[in-house]
């Protein structure tokens, strides 16, 4: 093979590219890893949506996560297969990846109407549900978890990691949003707001087959202070007879542990993509 082939053959990421958003009024980051082979192939490729946690944006999976090596030797050794990988930042302008309480900063829209229609369009991507997956860590692991109860009509699996799923009691949550002088009229858009992010509320309210519709993989430190949120979530989707995978393992909130777990989550994603 000539060596421009063998460039063509590495992977690449690109972790600081730009859009403009009209729904949050701004131009957005977003970083992108394509598989070895991507720019010498005319093939199309799944895709993995990768959620970053607070205080990071979306270099944080390629620097700390080292996305480009565990891709790549995950593919290599054919646990996984290529896929190109999406990771956004929602840590600019507000952060989170979810519409306030307002409507006033809509990123969850953003993600949905924009970002996956702008990404999907730019790159030979397999736009449809059974190609689709997403993860997270933390924030971003609470983030894949309601997307995929969201719109689990867009996604074939997803994989919160030590993620952020709080069950707060709706007092605590009004007294939370008075706090933060979040003025808010209508109870009933309050309780509605409620409902969509808390992490049982969503099982107790969303369709069952819709969420069997996707293929569930949850992973937590021993020594993670999120652990009792995704315990909980974990008992309630065995009560409710719904398939999913449900590790903890001996670690704790940090990138030594979602290192480890980059690689199943790879694997995993890949058997729903061959399903």
């Amino acid at each position: 093979m000539t060596l421009s082939g063998l460039i063509a053959q590495e992977s690449r990421v690109f972790d600081a590219l730009t859009m403009d958003s009209k729904i949050l009024n701004m131009e957005r980051k977003f970083a992108v890893y394509l598989p070895p082979g991507y720019e010498y192939s005319q093939r199309s490729y799944p895709v993995l949506y990768l959620l970053h946690g607070a205080g990071d944006d979306q270099t944080g999976w390629v620097q700390f996560g080292e996305v480009q090596r565990i891709a790549d030797e995950a593919f290599a050794d054919g646990s996984a297969t290529p896929m190109i990988i999406v990771m956004p930042d929602a840590n600019t302008g507000k952060r989170g990846y979810f519409n306030d309480l307002t409507n006033d900063w809509r990123y969850e829209d953003f993600f949905f109407e924009e970002l996956m229609p702008y990404v999907e369009s730019q790159y030979r991507i397999k736009s449809v549900k059974k190609y689709r997956a997403i993860s997270g860590l933390s924030m971003g692991g609470g983030g894949s978890y309601f997307y995929a109860m969201h719109r689990p009509d867009l996604f074939s699996s997803a994989c919160p990691l030590s993620a952020s799923l709080r069950n707060s009691s709706f007092e605590d949550f009004q007294e939370r949003m008075a706090k933060g002088k979040v003025e808010v009229k209508d109870k009933a858009a309050l309780q509605t707001y409620f409902d969509k992010h808390q992490a049982l509320r969503q099982l107790e309210l969303n369709d069952p087959e819709d969420i069997k519709s996707v293929k569930w993989f949850f992973d937590c430190g021993d020594d993670d202070f999120l652990y009792e949120g995704n315990s909980l979530v974990h008992i309630a989707m065995r009560k409710m007879e719904i398939p999913h995978e449900f590790r903890i393992r001996d670690g704790a909130h940090n990138w030594t542990y979602w290192r480890n777990s980059l690689p199943v989550v790879l694997e995993f994603v890949s058997q729903t993509f061959h399903q």
